[in-house]
């Protein structure tokens, strides 16, 4: 925009347009979530899935929310926007020193038989949080080569060295919750609220799940491990609203009323492109490039799933937080609201 000063009109204007956008079919959870699966085995869905209330949003400008469709108070399944909140997850761990160096294999910092044979002893945290760990194995009854995802255009073969290669995949990153969840000595939902959501003041009404078989025993105590995403059911159930808190907890960089709940620097590895994929980074992805969203600004990062229906957008340079679940066209309704924001700061 040419002005200084927000044109919140413009931005009522386009939430009224995004109010009507709704993804078809949602009404089915069971037939729908089925229909999103493109692998050709193991598709039997483990983790429990939430019945959809309808699109709902909400735009934050200045940590003030300013406009905002459907019943945004409502907990939606999140999809893999739950990803980036295991990253957030794994930078409480490196606040508290748990997590000391992402570069050093996670063999080194626990002791589980999925890091224990070959290439597995090579994988890094780092590699992990950026999806070129490589891993093969199974894990909850799931083989990594089952992910169909990891079979796109752009990936490298499960074969290759890790961090030489960058592949979406659902189970590494379940690999990655039990990992934490055996490093932090508690569920990552109880690191969350205790560490992130219940300083923010965000609602009860917030869930993460795993499956009736993912569970790890630390110190003889058994602890249950949430699922990264919902390919398999489960992970991460959340309001539009509590999204959105969050996401202002990230533009502020970590900081909620003066107390560090996420350190600075590792926001800034969180947002620094994969030497193989620079539009991801732990976890986010990165609209640099404005790969991910060409009518969104270079300026923003982004959580996202289900074939972005649902996201989390960050825009620091607008001081700009968008959350949105079952919303389609999601980046032309982005570009939208930036282009009735001044862009603050580079």
């Amino acid at each position: 925009m040419s002005g200084e000063r927000p044109d919140l009109r413009a931005i009522r204007a386009a939430v009224e347009r995004q109010r009507y956008r709704v993804t078809p079919g949602v009404g089915d959870m069971a037939r729908y979530h089925a229909d999103q699966v493109l692998d050709e085995s193991h598709r039997e869905v483990l983790g429990p899935l939430l019945p959809a209330s309808g699109a709902s949003g909400v735009v934050q400008y200045g940590g003030v929310v300013v406009a905002e469709w459907g019943n945004a108070a409502v907990p939606e399944m999140a999809y893999s926007v739950t990803k980036s909140v295991v990253s957030v997850v794994a930078g409480v761990a490196a606040r508290t020193g748990v997590l000391a160096d992402v570069r050093a294999p996670v063999s080194d910092s626990v002791d589980l038989p999925e890091f224990s044979d070959g290439p597995a002893r090579r994988v890094t945290w780092e590699h992990l949080l950026q999806q070129t760990s490589q891993w093969e194995g199974q894990l909850w009854g799931k083989p990594a080569a089952a992910d169909a995802q990891s079979r796109r255009p752009g990936t490298r073969p499960g074969t290759a060295e890790p961090g030489s290669g960058w592949a979406y995949n659902d189970v590494r990153v379940n690999l990655l919750c039990l990992a934490l969840t055996a490093l932090l000595g508690a569920s990552l939902p109880e690191v969350l609220r205790e560490s992130v959501l219940e300083p923010l003041g965000a609602s009860h009404t917030w869930q993460w799940h795993g499956y009736p078989n993912s569970f790890t025993t630390v110190d003889g105590r058994r602890i249950p491990v949430v699922s990264g995403g919902a390919h398999w059911g489960g992970g991460l159930f959340v309001s539009a609203h509590d999204l959105a808190l969050l996401g202002r907890l990230l533009v502020l960089r970590g900081r909620w009323r003066g107390q560090p709940l996420i350190e600075d620097d590792w926001i800034t590895r969180s947002w620094q492109s994969c030497p193989v994929k620079p539009d991801y980074g732990y976890l986010w992805w990165l609209n640099r490039e404005r790969r991910i969203f060409p009518e969104a600004p270079a300026t923003g990062v982004c959580a996202r799933g289900n074939r972005s229906r649902h996201v989390l957008w960050l825009d620091p340079a607008r001081d700009l937080v968008i959350a949105a679940h079952w919303s389609p066209g999601i980046g032309e309704f982005i570009g939208e609201v930036s282009r009735s924001l001044p862009a603050r700061r580079a």
